[in-house]
């Protein structure tokens, strides 16, 4: 039975043809801007820079099932420095209050993605919940601003942050 599992896993998400040369190919097919996801090392952020990719979300894409693997927030810093500036860098992963996007704006993120407290909203109150996750992590995050010293976002740089532990 655990190995079924893990097969029919395999089957669903695992596709080891995908290279970087269809980065290319899907460049070819669209002028909307692309964004890759699942960036957690500098090299990779480099090389989707040159294979034309217009952004980058910084996450584990599912990674988060493998002991040790890196966190995309740890991951974030490196990514930052290797793009430069040069194209948006958003995080996902683990985002769940204000203070996560706080922690990731600071650190540099161009913006978060919140994933898993949208679906908790819509499966306890549909929109009107989806709504009210939004607005409650919009409030945590001001809150989180004020609370430190700060009145805009533009003041918060990894300077303000702290590792602890």
């Amino acid at each position: 039975m655990p190995r079924a599992a893990v097969e029919t896993f395999l089957a669903i998400y695992s596709r080891p043809s995908i290279s970087w040369d269809d980065l290319a190919w899907l460049r070819s097919r669209t002028r909307l801007p692309i964004l890759l996801k699942g960036v957690l090392h500098p090299d990779d952020a480099r090389r989707a820079l040159d294979e034309g990719m217009d952004g980058l979300v910084v996450s584990t894409h599912g990674g988060r099932q493998v002991d040790r693997s890196i966190s995309a927030l740890d991951a974030l810093p490196d990514v930052l420095g290797a793009v430069a500036g040069r194209v948006p860098v958003l995080l996902d992963s683990g985002i769940r209050s204000g203070a996560d996007v706080f922690t990731a704006v600071a650190l540099g993120a161009t913006a978060v993605l919140l994933g898993r407290p949208f679906a908790w909203g819509l499966a306890l109150a549909g929109e009107d919940g989806v709504r009210q996750v939004v607005e409650d992590v919009v409030g945590e995050f001001d809150l989180t601003l004020g609370l430190t010293g700060h009145t805009a976002v533009d003041q918060l740089s990894p300077d303000i942050l702290r590792r602890v532990g």
